[in-house]
């Protein structure tokens, strides 16, 4: 039975002006070298159903999402 999870996705900027992303709550879950952050989005949420496929195959708990994001404000 599948379960629907919304896991926070972390979409960076390189120096290069490439895309990558990375997901807190899945160690080793990215998507790397994407020409618009919709490219990064879109990759990293088929990197998420692949690794919570590969954890169910090899039997390991797949978790659930903790991670939150929020912008602070500095003033410098």
């Amino acid at each position: 039975m599948e379960h629907a999870r919304n896991y926070l996705v972390i979409i960076e900027k390189a120096e290069d002006g490439s895309y990558s992303a990375y997901v807190p709550d899945l160690p080793g879950c990215v998507a790397v070298g994407q020409d618009t952050p919709e490219a990064a989005k879109l990759l990293i949420q088929e990197a998420i159903e692949a690794h919570i496929h590969g954890l169910i195959e090899d039997g390991l708990p797949v978790p659930e999402p903790t991670s939150r994001a929020d912008y602070v404000q500095a003033v410098a």
